[in-house]
C-alpha cells in the first residue's frame, strides 16, 4: 500500500437509534457496549496490507482450523478517545501504540503493520463513529486494534502466513464510578507471569489468559488484583494485574518514583512513559530500577515509601492501600489514595481531556 490508505467504506443500514445510544452512553460501563461499524485490512505474504474495510460491526466466519484458535498467534491493543469541552474529538498517543503493537508482531513472528495504516484506522472508525464518543467528565472510547492468524492449516513448524487486522470501538465509563478507592493487592508465589526470553513484553492474549487463575486466587484471599514475582527468585516486584507498578518515596518537594525497569518480562505501558516523562516538570525525579517484597514492606514500615500506585489506560492510576501474601500483611501509607498519585493522574487527565498544556505533542485530532 501506499502512504495515502484507501479503505473501502460500506456504512451500516442498521445503526443504533440516536435515543438508544444516548441511554447506553449514560452508563456504558466497560466493554458491553460496541459502535455501529469496525476495521478490517487483511495481510498476506503476495499482497501485503490490503482489502481495507470499514463496515458493520458484526460476527466474523473462521474456519476451525484457523491458526489462531490451536497456537494463539494473536496480539491487541487498547487506547482511547476522548470528547472535549469544544467538542472535538482527539486521541492519546496512537503512533506509540502502533510501535508498540509492531514490537509485540516482531515476538509473536507475525508482520509489522504500517504505523500510518494503524493511526488512519484508528481515525476513519471514530470519524465515522464519534457520536459513540461520550461527553461526561471521566468517559471515553475505547479503541481495540488486534491482529490474529488466519491460515487455514494444523502444524506447529512455522507461524501463519495470513492475518486480519481489526479494529472495534466501546464507549467506556469512569474506571471509579463510586469514587477512587484504592485496592488491596496479593503477592503470587504460585503464578508466575512472564519470564526473560518469555512474551512479557508482548500484548498478547496468552499472557492474559495465564494470568486469569492467579487473579482468582487473590480474589479468594480478598484482594482486588494480584501483584506479580519475578520468576526466578519469587522475590522482585514486577507489574500489578495488568498494570505497571509505581512506588513513591517521601512527600511534598522531597518525593521521587521508582518503577521497575522494563527487562522484557514488563509490559512498556504507555501510560506509564507519559507519567514518567510529566513527573520530572512537575519536580519529582523518577528512577526505574528493581525493588524487592522485603524493600516494599520495610519501606512501608519506616515510612520511606508514602504511596504505591498502578498505571494504565483503563484506569490511568489505582492506588494500592494494602498488599497481602502468605505469612505477611500491611498498609501503605494511611490506606487513602496519596497525594502525588491523585496529582500525576490530575496532570495526565488534564492533558487528555484538554484543560492541561500538551508540551510533548502526545494530543492527535481525530474530529
Amino acid at each position: 500500500m501506499s502512504t495515502v490508505f484507501d479503505f473501502d467504506i460500506q456504512l451500516s443500514d442498521h445503526r443504533v437509534p440516536e435515543t438508544e445510544r444516548e441511554g447506553i452512553l449514560a452508563n456504558p460501563g466497560w466493554g458491553q457496549y460496541f459502535t455501529d461499524h469496525m476495521i478490517t485490512i487483511r495481510y498476506s505474504p503476495d499482497s501485503g496490507w490490503t482489502d481495507a474495510r470499514l463496515q458493520p460491526y458484526g460476527p466474523i466466519s473462521l474456519d476451525p482450523a484457523t491458526q489462531v484458535l490451536h497456537y494463539a498467534q494473536e496480539l491487541f491493543e487498547g487506547l482511547k478517545a476522548y470528547r472535549r469541552e469544544d467538542g472535538s474529538v482527539v486521541a492519546f498517543r496512537p503512533e506509540r501504540n502502533a510501535a508498540r503493537m509492531n514490537a509485540s508482531a516482531e515476538r509473536m513472528a507475525m508482520p509489522a503493520i504500517p504505523e500510518e495504516l494503524f493511526v488512519a484506522a484508528i481515525d476513519l472508525l471514530v470519524r465515522t463513529d464519534q457520536d459513540w464518543v461520550p461527553s461526561r467528565e471521566g468517559h471515553s472510547l475505547y479503541l481495540r486494534p488486534f491482529m490474529f492468524a488466519t491460515t487455514r492449516a494444523l502444524g506447529v513448524q512455522r507461524p501463519s502466513q495470513d492475518y486480519l487486522f481489526m479494529v472495534i470501538a466501546s464507549p467506556s465509563g469512569s474506571y471509579y464510578p463510586q469514587g477512587i478507592k484504592p485496592v488491596t493487592v496479593w503477592l503470587s508465589d504460585d503464578y508466575t507471569r512472564a519470564a526473560l526470553g518469555g512474551t512479557g513484553a508482548a500484548k498478547t492474549g496468552g499472557n492474559y489468559a495465564a494470568s486469569f487463575a492467579g487473579q482468582a486466587q487473590a480474589i479468594r484471599e480478598g484482594c482486588d488484583q494480584v501483584v506479580w514475582l519475578d520468576a526466578i527468585e519469587h522475590r522482585w516486584v514486577e507489574e500489578v494485574g495488568s498494570m505497571n507498578l509505581v512506588f513513591v518515596y517521601g512527600s511534598g518537594d522531597r518525593a521521587r518514583l521508582l518503577t521497575p525497569a522494563l527487562t522484557g518480562t514488563l509490559l512498556p505501558g504507555i501510560t506509564r512513559d507519559s507519567l514518567l516523562t510529566l513527573a520530572p516538570g512537575l519536580g519529582i525525579p523518577i528512577e526505574e530500577g528493581r525493588i524487592s517484597v522485603e524493600e516494599w514492606q520495610e519501606g512501608c514500615a519506616s515510612g520511606e515509601i508514602t504511596e504505591v500506585f498502578g498505571c494504565g489506560t483503563a484506569a490511568i492510576i489505582s492506588p494500592v492501600g494494602g498488599v497481602k501474601g502468605r505469612g505477611r500483611q500491611w498498609t501503605i501509607g494511611d490506606g487513602t489514595p496519596g497525594p502525588i498519585s491523585m496529582r500525576l493522574r490530575e496532570e495526565l487527565l488534564g492533558v487528555q481531556y484538554g484543560s492541561r498544556p500538551d508540551p510533548h505533542g502526545w494530543i492527535h485530532k481525530i474530529a
